[in-house]
């Protein structure tokens, strides 16, 4: 299977900080790899109704719900970028990822199998200097990635709170130029920000 990365906005804002050092990032992607980008504020799902014990789960096939699960099994890199928000990923992330609770538990979809072995990637700005406020974050993400038997590539972090920020962190931007390259290794638990 061809590479494919799916990159997920949840930013509350269009071209934020979190968003532009994602796309600079995907610039060092191959040119053979394909990209699809998806904006969670303009696919916005309705709140997780948690419904394992009450009904059977059937596959979603129409609206942003349908729309979003396809996209998560046909990409092999799933890209959450998301800015830090309290600490952890945004709300539009967060129910996304409320989500998989569902699609777990779908007769016939073997989500978790499906997604076992790909990679969980995210991007994040913050607005703070020390970056270990964001180790909430790469814990969600890290322990979601492990529970599925997925790798874990990390977070991309860069400073910016006024729009375009992001750009003036060196640093990042410095990291932004290989984070995709490096290897993945296999998420595991419990996560060590050491």
């Amino acid at each position: 299977m061809s590479r494919r990365f799916l990159f997920l906005l949840g930013s509350s804002r269009s071209e934020g900080n979190t968003e532009l050092l994602a796309r600079r990032a995907a610039e060092q992607l191959p040119a053979g790899v394909e990209q699809e980008w998806i904006d969670l504020a303009t696919h916005p799902l309705p709140d997780f109704e948690d419904l394992r014990h009450d009904s059977d789960h059937v596959r979603p096939t129409e609206g942003n719900t349908g729309f979003l699960l396809d996209a998560t099994l046909a990409a092999t890199d799933i890209v959450i970028a998301s800015p830090l928000y309290w600490y952890s990923v945004s709300a539009s992330t967060k129910r996304y990822l409320d989500y998989w609770s569902g699609w777990l538990r779908t007769p016939g979809l073997d989500f978790k199998e499906t997604l076992a072995g790909r990679t969980l990637w995210s991007v994040t700005a913050l607005a703070h200097e020390e970056e270990e406020v964001a180790d909430p974050l790469i814990g969600t993400l890290n322990h979601s990635a492990a529970y599925m038997g997925m790798r874990f590539g990390g977070v991309l972090l860069g400073n910016g709170s006024k729009p375009g920020d992001v750009l003036k962190d060196a640093e990042a931007l410095a990291r932004a130029k290989t984070f995709f390259a490096q290897e993945a290794p296999l998420a595991r638990f419990p996560y060590d920000a050491s």
